[in-house]
């Protein structure tokens, strides 16, 4: 699949290490955003509810990870989950892991 919108996600999860598909009233989404900012770690967060095409986005997330529920957390590229998993990677110590 190569539509505008795949592509454009594609894009964005390769342009940083930490990439956040968010809504901004999302509280899984803040509980994402609150992990990555008590170890002071900067990522891009795409606030869904605030673009046109946010169901398309949804879409494609799905179609490459499995859900399209959010927030969906990349790090390096590869999809940790939502808030909720990145939570407990971090409680547990094995989300530095992903930062050596």
């Amino acid at each position: 699949m190569s539509t505008p919108t795949y592509v454009f996600v594609k894009d964005v999860i390769k342009s940083d290490k930490i990439v956040i598909f968010s809504k901004s009233y999302c509280p899984y989404c803040k509980l994402a955003k609150d992990v990555f900012d008590k170890i002071n770690k900067k990522y891009t967060a795409i606030e869904l509810d605030m673009r046109q095409d946010a169901n398309d986005i949804q879409n494609v997330l799905e179609e490459i990870t499995g859900a399209r529920t959010v927030p969906r957390v990349f790090v390096n590229g590869e999809c940790l989950g939502g808030g909720s998993d990145v939570k407990a990677l971090y409680e547990s110590g094995k989300l530095n892991n992903y930062f050596k």
